[in-house]
């Protein structure tokens, strides 16, 4: 069971989805782990035998996932699913992709598709954004017997360098939860995934001045929505102490950020997954609407 702390250090869904569609205009540009993490898993597909009919990009973004997709399996159906119609609406931009991508408004955890009905689902960097339990047994239930999930989530080593910097500043939540890769192969396996097989791999993203860095961070919307954070104004003085104390862990003239990226692949069991009842709530296709350790910088 989580602790009271861990449930306050999960984010908030409204809060979130408004970060990602503030984020929409600059995510591709700034999406490095993103990318990373997803030419990571789509490799891993050159491992296995599947030809799904129906494949999903779950928690899409911009729709880079449905892209790769859409060109890897020509004869499936492609969707890509997130909450926030203007990361969807950039597939609108690509005529290519609109012709082989059907772009879904909806959660990870609500997805639109009948029990037993999808291949394989793609939840490339959704989990930090989800509680395990929730994403895991809602996946369980949309895979086919033998459809395969590949996800990749941030384990708790990462942003361990802000997490210290902020201790030093106030005692309030401003990293959310990040789950450790024995609990959340334990957690497939409950929902009723099979064969589980998870691992990690760390990079060190590296910057020379701070501004730069939350820069990134709200530009691919890794911002703090976590339900217990503090509301208010963060104030100048806790500020500085956040800072400084983050500085002081250079070395030489730049500070490294750890990204602690844990991959995972698991199917769906062979006599179906236990039984859950599927989303009740509508999605809406955004064609409808209008309007190994490595070291990247960052400047």
């Amino acid at each position: 069971m989580p602790t009271i702390r861990a449930e306050l250090a999960l984010p908030q869904k409204g809060a979130s989805r408004r970060a990602f569609d503030a984020a929409s205009g600059t995510f591709a540009n700034a999406s490095v782990v993103h990318d990373l993490a997803r030419g990571r898993l789509l490799d891993r597909l050159e491992l296995v035998r599947i030809d799904p009919a129906l494949a999903v990009d779950l928690g899409s973004a911009t729709g880079a996932g449905a892209r790769e997709l859409a060109q890897r399996f020509p004869s499936a159906t492609v969707v890509a699913i997130d909450p926030s119609l203007p990361m969807l609406r950039a597939l609108q931009h690509d005529a290519a992709a609109c012709s082989r991508v059907v772009a879904v408004a909806g959660e990870a955890e609500r997805m639109p598709f009948r029990s037993s009905s999808v291949g394989l689902v793609l939840a490339n960097l959704v989990l930090p954004w989800s509680a395990p339990r929730d994403f895991f047994g809602e996946t369980a239930r949309v895979l086919e017997p033998g459809g395969l999930l590949l996800f990749a989530t941030l384990g708790p080593d990462s942003l361990a360098e802000v997490r210290r910097a902020w201790a030093a500043a106030d005692d309030r939540i401003h990293v959310h939860a990040f789950f450790d890769m024995h609990d959340l192969g334990d957690a497939a396996v409950s929902a009723g995934l099979a064969e589980p097989v998870v691992d990690v791999e760390r990079i060190a993203l590296t910057y020379t001045d701070i501004a730069s860095f939350v820069r990134d961070l709200r530009a691919c919307a890794a911002t703090n929505t976590a339900a217990g954070r503090r509301q208010g104004l963060t104030g100048k003085e806790r500020w500085r102490r956040f800072e400084a104390a983050l500085l002081a862990q250079r070395s030489g003239s730049r500070f490294a950020i750890t990204i602690e990226l844990v991959f995972g692949q698991a199917w769906g069991r062979v006599g179906g997954a236990p039984s859950r009842s599927a989303p009740r709530e509508a999605s809406i296709p955004v064609e409808r609407l209008r309007g190994s350790r490595k070291s990247v910088s960052r400047e």
